[in-house]
């Protein structure tokens, strides 16, 4: 029969009691002093009950180390470690517990391991470019695209994030300075490349880190440019069918009108051909211009008197000091150009006194800026923006921000739309320096 361990103690406290009183008794009537046979019997009882009690409680030593060594496993995270069974009924419950804690942390272990290894097999898979840099700047995680990118395939990890930039093309520069999610041209020999950059900053383990994602748009903006077309084919159809439908009717009528004469009846019918003839033509117009941009005519201009006069068409705080050497521009084109950026920032909701510009000389032409407080943009719209045809407006062409982009490459320069940190869009154009024919 098995005895708790408070029974056990329990059972030699009594015959350890037992068996002193006898031996004192015993030493009295031997000795002849009780106290005596006292102080010899508490003598002789001391190793006893010390070897007994290490005896007794060895096994509780053992159990309760051994619980310590796993819990030192458990933080090392090494679940592994399994407790013996004990025969002592008080530590049975607390050897399960621990294995059973063991087994939970296994499972979820295993179970964790296998979902990052999907995680990481659908990452490394993806076309996007993908970075993760530690508080340092370095390097900590990036995927198959993200290598391709960036170093011809080899491995990122514990490299700094600011070299590998330094050796990318300025619109990625650029961009990762911008701090913000943004849209982008990288020119190539053959054709243009655009790209969506969106980085995040968040922590992860108490440190800071930064995630950069770079996704290639050009075939998927090319798609959406195919299906705007189809959209533009079926606008225009619309509306030419709206203005031929009530001619072809008002004719029909003027024929009779003619047989029975009636001049307030033609003076209707010729001011409403009239009213369809100019909606039609101001809204080809459009289109038209859009589609027989003309070539830029580049001239010398003083920037001081440029923005100046600017000012007056559409408000706008110039921020810093314009540069002193002319730039070299088709100003009548980039004119337009800041007058529908600080348009579109007013309809974004930005205050007139929040609208910015700023013009500095950079590499070997000149940035421009122009800087809102107004709603920015979402990322759908960001990367929608510059596509013919596309606007959030109900009764938007879509046609000002492509314009735009058409006007500055048309100068050999680019454009990038970018939300700013507490809000507002930042559009930055950049004109390379032309020389004047």
């Amino acid at each position: 029969m098995r005895f708790s361990l408070e029974g056990k103690l329990a059972l030699f406290g009594f015959l350890l009691v037992a068996a002193v009183a006898a031996l004192v008794a015993f030493l009295s009537r031997w000795l002849g002093s009780p106290w005596l046979a006292f102080l010899v019997g508490v003598a002789v009882a001391t190793p006893l009950a010390t070897i007994a009690a290490r005896y007794y409680m060895k096994p509780v030593s053992n159990t309760l180390r051994a619980v310590g060594d796993g819990i030192a496993s458990l933080t090392d995270r090494d679940f592994s470690v399994s407790i013996g069974t004990t025969n002592q009924p008080e530590l049975t419950s607390l050897v399960e517990g621990y294995n059973r804690l063991g087994n939970v942390l296994r499972e979820e272990r295993q179970s964790l391991y296998q979902r990052e290894l999907l995680l990481d097999t659908v990452i490394q898979a993806t076309p996007l470019s993908m970075v993760l840099t530690n508080a340092n700047g370095r390097v900590v995680y990036s995927n198959v695209a993200a290598r391709q990118t960036f170093l011809g395939g080899r491995k990122l990890e514990g490299l700094a994030f600011a070299e590998l930039i330094a050796a990318s093309p300025e619109p990625l520069r650029l961009a990762v300075a911008s701090e913000a999610d943004s849209l982008f041209t990288i020119e190539g020999e053959d054709e243009s490349e655009i790209y969506h950059l969106s980085q995040r900053g968040f922590l992860l383990n108490s440190q800071l880190h930064r995630l950069y994602l770079l996704k290639q748009m050009t075939r998927e903006l090319a798609r959406q440019e195919v299906e705007t077309w189809k959209k533009v084919i079926r606008v225009i159809a619309h509306e030419l069918n709206n203005s031929l439908a009530p001619i072809s009717s008002l004719a029909h009528s003027g024929r009779q009108t003619v047989e029975r004469p009636d001049a307030s009846q033609l003076e209707r019918i010729f001011r409403t051909i009239e009213e369809r003839a100019r909606h039609l033509h101001t809204f080809i117009d459009g289109y038209a211009r859009f589609a027989k941009l003309p070539r830029p005519q580049p001239e010398p201009i003083a920037w001081r008197a440029f923005l100046r006069s600017l000012q007056e068409t559409a408000p706008f705080t110039l921020a810093g000091e314009p540069p002193t050497r002319p730039g070299v521009f088709d100003p009548a084109q980039i004119e337009q150009v800041i007058i529908n950026l600080v348009k579109n920032a007013k309809e974004a909701g930005a205050p007139p006194d929040s609208i910015e510009l700023n013009v500095q000389e950079h590499a070997a032409g000149w940035r421009l800026q122009v800087l809102d407080r107004g709603a920015g943009m979402s990322e759908e719209v960001l990367r929608n923006a510059l596509l013919p045809f596309y606007s959030t407006k109900p009764a938007g062409a879509g046609l000002g921000l492509t314009l735009c982009r058409e006007v500055i490459e048309a100068h050999g320069g680019r454009i990038s739309l970018a939300n700013r940190p507490g809000g507002g869009l930042a559009a930055t154009l950049w004109i390379p320096e032309i020389a004047q024919e």
